[in-house]
């Protein structure tokens, strides 16, 4: 019969069970999360008072009872969050039958399984230093239930050096293990995260929405120093149709084999991308891409996509020169970049003859627009207004208070009553210098929108009307938690304030970023084209060198480890025995052989008889050799005097 479990382990699994389930309540209904910790505290009231767990049928009742909240929130068992919340609701019904050694190895086998299931969710170093603690401690409950020694250190210490023995094999496997696609029908995470980004619209409070969100975007690392931060412009959608309110993309893939061919000119940037998951397959490249990864493509909006899975972190290459010509657009573009929802208005009319946009240059047209904006006591807020008719004829004769969405737009808007092809851009502007791992940082609150206009000789040209009113937008970076907090337009300290805060707490906060930038790089991103790059630099090309490899690191591994283990367990040599060995070789070349099987006492009656003027030595030896054999401690002192007493005889 098994013998119930000690209270000090059955306390330890139960800990480590709630500490591994615990980041899963952002993840689950929280009916199931309050169902699960009910059964977790229910059976920790057990470990006192063991009449509490349920008996006989009455176990039936939470077992029905979780069908019924799975079933509710979980029509199915497909996909990434109904499979976790069906581990997790499984783990807390085998609580109430975690009576026996037995039990213990399927409860936590079961809560394994919930560990592992946090990486489909997270893949931060938190993340993975979080489930590695869990699973130590799960590991040091199956060290004690096995060693039948319920001390709960001694287990974790073994767990741990059993974790810290089995890291080399685990990066070996995960560096040579062939990564591979899995097919679609394999593919069982139907489960869209909610994830925050630019949209497919672009329309009153998008983009202020996102300024509110200190969520990393990506992650830029340039080759050299990066360009001035008033040119940093990350590319994303444009929008170029408009029904008065809202603005939509228009991807024009047909265009691109009637396009002019992009002239660039100045210097080019090097630079690698770093994609955070996101909600859509969409590159955010400095403006504007000149080389990048074959497996992107390039629309005719000069944007770049992915064909990729965009709730995936991605790394990519590109080469970008802020200074480009894209020469003629189709007539399709043209028209559909002067595209307006109905007839303007007289007063907008007016406006635009007043800026003599019907009878000059356009770039005269545009440098009055900015003067106008700039002169007309127009302000910058990220809470504006609602402006729910006539937004853009609101914005400019009332209001007068916005963002760069409102800005971008109705700068568009007088441009295409010129009769000037323009259109918005959305995208990231700036980001955040991470001094530690010389990197830029972009988040949500970095997005922006800004316009082109298309002029004849030039292609189109990027004009920021944001800088009329505000330039510092661009010209400093945002300090995102401030403005988090506050709501409002919050520009970052000043070169001579950052190196003030070198040595504070935001040095700590950049090097665990460059941490995780690095993590993000080297483990989150490893996949197929890195291996093939990493291993090609070791001369293996093709997957059966590379599953040669791996099964000769693992045996190599298993055979280092078997000599470990047997090494480990050779007793060491009695230094008494040692020693007495010396005597008897000592008495051998006297002339006196010790005989097989013959004791120690016996040995020296008969070593006495033949050499009687050692007699007192060797009796001295004999007993200093019995106590120091047979007694429980080894006396160093007894050693020493032996040892002398060898060395006289």
């Amino acid at each position: 019969m098994e013998q119930s479990l000690e209270p000090r382990i059955l306390l330890l699994l139960l800990a480590a069970i709630g500490g591994i389930t615990l980041p899963h309540v952002g993840h689950l209904p929280w009916s199931l999360s309050v169902f699960f910790f009910a059964l977790l505290f229910w059976r920790c009231l057990a470990v006192w008072r063991p009449r509490y767990l349920p008996q006989g049928t009455v176990v039936l009742l939470p077992t029905l009872l979780a069908v019924a909240l799975l079933y509710s929130q979980h029509p199915g068992v497909w996909g990434r969050d109904a499979g976790t919340a069906v581990f997790v609701v499984a783990l807390g019904l085998k609580l109430m039958e975690l009576n026996r050694q037995r039990d213990v190895y399927l409860v936590s086998y079961l809560a394994f399984i919930v560990a592992a299931s946090q990486v489909l969710y997270q893949q931060t170093m938190a993340t993975a230093a979080y489930t590695l603690l869990g699973c130590c401690a799960l590991l040091a409950v199956l060290v004690a239930v096995n060693s039948g020694q319920p001390q709960t250190r001694p287990a974790l210490r073994t767990a741990a050096t059993m974790l810290l023995q089995a890291l080399p094999l685990a990066v070996v496997i995960f560096v040579l293990f062939p990564r591979m696609q899995a097919p679609a029908w394999l593919q069982l995470n139907n489960d869209k995260p909610a994830l925050s980004g630019l949209g497919e619209t672009l329309e009153p409070g998008s983009i202020n929405r996102l300024a509110m969100s200190p969520q990393l975007a990506f992650r830029v690392k340039f080759k050299g120093e990066p360009p001035p931060r008033n040119q940093l412009y990350w590319r994303g959608p444009v929008f170029s149709f408009t029904d008065g309110e809202v603005w939509t993309i228009k991807p024009n893939d047909y265009v691109l084999h009637y396009q002019d061919r992009l002239k660039f000119s100045g210097q080019a940037y090097q630079y690698t991308l770093l994609m955070e998951p996101q909600s859509r397959n969409w590159v955010y490249a400095l403006d504007m891409p000149a080389r990048f990864d074959a497996s992107l493509q390039r629309n005719g909006n000069y944007q770049l996509t992915s064909p990729g899975k965009p709730e995936q972190a991605a790394e990519y290459a590109l080469t970008s020169y802020p200074h480009y010509n894209t020469g003629y657009i189709t007539k399709t573009e043209y028209r559909q970049n002067l595209q307006l929802p109905g007839a303007p208005s007289a007063r907008i009319v007016g406006l635009v003859q007043q800026l003599h946009g019907f009878e000059g240059k356009p770039e005269l047209f545009i440098q009055q627009v900015l003067a106008y904006f700039r002169d007309q006591q127009f302000s910058y807020s990220l809470q504006p207004p609602l402006m729910p008719d006539n937004p853009i004829e609101t914005f400019l004769f009332e209001v007068r208070r916005g963002f760069c969405n409102h800005y971008a737009t109705v700068f568009v808007y007088l441009m295409r009553v010129a009769d000037i092809p323009a259109r918005v851009v959305g995208g990231y502007q700036g980001g955040e210098f991470n001094s530690v791992g010389r990197f830029l940082e972009i988040r949500q609150a970095n997005a922006h929108a800004w316009a082109e206009v298309w002029l004849q000789g030039q292609g189109w040209v990027r004009v920021d009307p944001t800088t009329a009113i505000m330039p510092d937008r661009v010209e400093q970076d945002i300090n995102v938690d401030r403005q988090v907090q506050t709501g409002a337009l919050s520009l970052a300290a000043t070169d001579t304030q950052q190196r003030d805060n070198a040595f504070g707490f935001k040095q700590l906060e950049q090097l665990w970023h460059s941490l995780d930038y690095h993590w993000q790089r080297r483990i989150v991103s490893y996949g197929g084209a890195s291996q093939s790059g990493l291993l090609s630099r070791f001369g293996i090309g093709s997957l059966m060198e590379s599953l040669f490899w791996l099964l000769a690191s693992i045996g190599l591994a298993m055979l280092l480890l078997a000599g470990f283990l047997l090494r480990s367990r050779r007793q060491p040599e009695d230094s008494a025995l040692v020693l007495y060995r010396q005597f008897c070789r000592k008495m051998a070349k006297a002339g006196v052989l010790i005989r097989v099987g013959e004791g120690a006492q016996d040995f020296a009656v008969r070593a006495r008889a033949q050499k009687p003027e050692h007699a007192e030595l060797i009796d001295e030896i004999t007993r200093l050799f019995i106590r120091l054999r047979y007694q429980r401690e080894i006396s160093g002192h007894d050693l020493k005097q032996m040892g002398k007493r060898i060395r006289i005889l």
